[in-house]
C-alpha cells in the first residue's frame, strides 16, 4: 500500500512539472488558459443571449395564445417602422433623449474634469473624486426619486423661485425632467473617461502653445480639443447607450407622452416577445453604428 501511494504521488508530481514545463516552453498556452474560461463565459452567457434575441426578432406571435411562432419573416420590424404607427416616432424620440443628454455631459463634465486635472491640488482632487462617485454608491431608484421630489410642484426647486419671486417651473413628469435626470444620473460616467484624457495631455505642448503666441481659446481649440475628444466620445458611450436602454427614468419622471424603447419592450415582453426582441434590436443596431464610429474616433484608447 505504501509503495502504491508512493507511486501515485509520483505520478501526480510528474504530471504537474510536464504540465509546468509545457507552461513555459509555450508561453501562449498560459495566456490561452486565463482567456478562455471568461470568453467562453462571455460567448455563452452575452453573444448567445444576444442571437436568441436577434433570432426571436424574426419570428411572430399568436394573437391568441401569446406564444412564439417559428416562422421567419420581417413582420416586426415593418409595424415598428410603418410611419403610421407610433413606434418609429418612439425610437427616433429615444435617439434625440440619448444625444441630449450626451451633448449636456460633455458640457457640464469638461470644466470639472480639466479643473481636476489641471488646476486641484492632490487634497481637493481626491475630494472631488468622492463627491463624483458617492452617488453611485447610492441606489439608482433612491437618485430617481429624490429629483422626483425636487421636481414636484412643491419641491425644494419651487420652493426656492417662489422665495426669490419667481414662478413655478412645472417641470415634474416633462421631457425636460427626465433630461435633467438622465444627465444628472450618467454624469459621472462622462468626467472620469475626460478626466483621463485631460490628465494624459503633456503639459510641454501647452507650453509650446504658449511660447508660439497662442492664446487660452486657441491653445484650447487646436491643443487641447483634438487630444482630449477621444476622452469625451469615449464618455459619450456610456451616457449614450444608458440613455438608450433606461426605461425606469421615464417611468417614474416622465409624462404620458415620454415613453421611450426600453418602456416599450417592457410592456410588450410578456404579451408579446417576439415584438419586443424586434425592437430590442433597434438600439443594439443604432450602438452598433455609434461605437464604429467612436472606434474610428480613437475612443477605445482613451478607455
Amino acid at each position: 500500500m505504501a509503495i502504491d501511494v508512493q507511486r501515485q504521488t509520483g505520478s501526480l508530481r510528474g504530471a504537474r512539472l510536464r504540465i509546468s514545463a509545457a507552461f513555459w516552453r509555450r508561453p501562449w498556452l498560459k495566456l490561452l488558459a486565463l482567456i478562455v474560461p471568461p470568453v467562453a463565459a462571455f460567448v455563452i452567457v452575452y453573444a448567445a443571449s444576444l442571437a436568441t434575441m436577434l433570432a426571436s426578432s424574426f419570428w411572430s406571435t399568436d394573437a391568441f395564445t401569446a406564444e412564439i411562432v417559428h416562422t421567419w419573416s420581417l413582420d416586426q420590424f415593418r409595424t415598428i417602422f410603418n410611419r403610421d404607427n407610433a413606434y418609429l416616432g418612439i425610437a427616433l424620440r429615444t435617439v434625440w433623449m440619448a444625444s441630449a443628454v450626451t451633448v449636456t455631459d460633455a458640457i457640464l463634465a469638461f470644466p470639472l474634469a480639466y479643473f481636476m486635472a489641471r488646476l486641484a491640488g492632490p487634497r481637493l482632487r481626491s475630494l472631488l473624486f468622492v463627491l463624483i462617485l458617492l452617488p453611485l454608491w447610492s441606489s439608482y431608484l433612491v437618485r430617481i426619486y429624490s429629483w422626483t421630489t425636487i421636481l414636484s410642484k412643491t419641491g425644494p426647486l419651487n420652493w426656492v423661485l417662489n422665495g426669490l419671486g419667481l414662478p413655478d417651473t412645472h417641470l415634474a413628469y416633462t421631457d425636460w425632467a427626465m433630461w435633467i435626470v438622465f444627465s444628472y444620473v450618467w454624469l459621472p460616467f462622462m468626467i472620469l473617461p475626460i478626466y483621463t484624457a485631460v490628465e494624459r495631455v503633456p503639459t510641454s505642448y501647452l507650453e509650446a502653445s504658449a511660447d508660439l503666441g497662442a492664446r487660452g481659446a486657441r491653445t484650447f481649440r487646436s491643443v487641447v480639443l483634438p487630444l482630449v475628444f477621444p476622452g469625451i466620445v469615449a464618455g459619450s458611450i456610456f451616457t449614450f447607450s444608458l440613455t438608450l436602454g433606461d426605461y425606469i427614468t421615464p417611468l417614474l419622471v416622465g409624462g404620458p407622452g415620454s415613453i421611450l424603447i426600453g418602456n416599450v419592450v417592457f410592456e410588450n415582453s410578456a404579451s408579446n416577445l417576439a415584438f419586443a426582441a424586434a425592437f430590442a434590436m433597434v438600439p443594439v443596431g443604432v450602438m452598433a453604428v455609434y461605437l464604429t464610429i467612436a472606434r474610428r474616433l480613437g475612443a477605445f484608447e482613451a478607455l
